[in-house]
């Protein structure tokens, strides 16, 4: 197998191992077993990309501006629309906040994805 074939092929959905092989249409994980079609996989990873308020696809390292202002839970700190946020994680944070990320002024917090647009 060369290295572009190993490409193509993605990890598996279960436990994440690059492993997976193709076995007739399905693609299957040696380590826990998972079998899986390539067009599952596909609509799995468009179903779980993130997008900004205007569903504008979010990668790490982005910019991103505030659209609303948010209060910073547990203090009197507001963000305030327009802030610009650079370098930005993903994350699969708790209660929807998927974005982590450091403000100036403010320090490091979470924001979800619903409240900023791609700068």
């Amino acid at each position: 197998m060369t290295d572009h074939e190993s490409e193509a092929i993605p990890p598996c959905p279960e436990c994440n191992e690059a492993y997976s092989y193709e076995q007739g249409h399905l693609l299957v994980c040696p380590m826990c077993g998972h079998e899986w079609s390539p067009a599952e996989a596909a609509e799995a990873a468009e179903a779980t990309a993130i997008t900004d308020a205007f569903g504008t696809p979010l990668s790490d390292g982005d910019t991103i501006t505030v659209i609303k202002d948010l209060k910073v839970k547990g203090s009197s700190l507001v963000v305030k629309v327009g802030t610009k946020v650079r370098n930005i994680r993903l994350a699969d944070g708790f209660g929807g906040h998927d974005i982590d990320c450091k403000i100036d002024g403010i320090g490091p917090m979470q924001l979800k994805s619903e409240f900023v647009r791609k700068a």
